[in-house]
């Protein structure tokens, strides 16, 4: 087996070359760096549980209309995606007050805000992903005042389906950040859903007892990670009560 180029290596990601023009494998880690940066750990299995619950929605968001780059799950640890130009601007968008949002505002945290409000971060790990204006996204051209519309039309679109989902099965969508890209097709260029949607990505509580199930909230310390991933998993019904994965072997999914 020829040994595969390595495109681009994230904190929680790897991107491969793909068996097609045009294509990417996208690779899971375990890998869990700590929110102040100080340091990282391995958490056996959070690859194989974001894998999954990324391709569940990713799935779901392409049949009801939503562009994104996902073509299929691979393995327990990768897809196969479209590659896109990346723009290099998170969409935030923010339903409940919590983290940096609360303590920036002086917002009591777990307030419901008054309507869903978009923000834009610029994409740089060494900065720490600073808050940026559309001004800032326009004058730097990352993204034209057209992109910056659709941007906002499909994060808003994402987060009414993403809050379905999530109030069915008993989990308060708080906040997620989202990465679009571009796909050039002959003279048009289209914007899709790019990354990935996960506990890494979104910031999940549970409705009656505000339990954390997602990354942001457990900070610097990684104990009961996994099992808030798993609690997340099972609930979407993508992983049996009994399944444990880990990175010496697969898991059992619903396919």
């Amino acid at each position: 087996m020829s040994r595969r180029r390595r495109i681009y290596e994230g904190k929680a990601k790897v991107l491969y070359e793909g068996p097609e023009p045009g294509t990417l494998i996208q690779h899971f880690k375990d890998d869990a760096a700590a929110l102040d940066a100080s340091s990282a750990e391995v958490v056996d299995g959070k690859g194989v549980l974001n894998n999954r619950i990324s391709e569940f929605i990713f799935a779901r968001l392409n049949e009801i209309g939503v562009p994104t780059h996902f073509i299929k799950r691979l393995n327990m640890r990768e897809q196969l995606i479209r590659e896109v130009e990346v723009i290099p601007v998170r969409t935030a968008v923010r339903n409940v007050a919590a983290g940096t949002f609360a303590s920036r505002l002086g917002i009591e945290e777990g307030t419901a805000l008054p309507r869903s409000i978009i923000e834009f971060y610029y994409k740089s790990d060494e900065l720490g992903d600073p808050l940026v204006s559309e001004e800032h996204i326009t004058a730097f051209g990352w993204a034209n005042p057209q992109e910056i519309d659709e941007m906002t039309a499909l994060a808003l679109r994402i987060n009414d389906f993403l809050s379905g989902l999530f109030l069915g099965i008993g989990i308060k969508l708080v906040d997620f950040k989202v990465e679009f890209g571009r796909i050039y097709e002959n003279d048009m260029i289209r914007l899709v859903l790019a990354d990935d949607l996960s506990p890494d990505s979104c910031r999940l509580w549970d409705i009656s007892t505000d339990e954390k199930l997602d990354r942001e909230s457990f900070g610097n310390d990684m104990t009961g990670l996994i099992e808030a991933y798993q609690d997340v998993a099972r609930r979407l019904g993508i992983l049996f009560e009994n399944d444990r994965p880990d990175s010496g072997g697969p898991v059992l999914v619903k396919s």
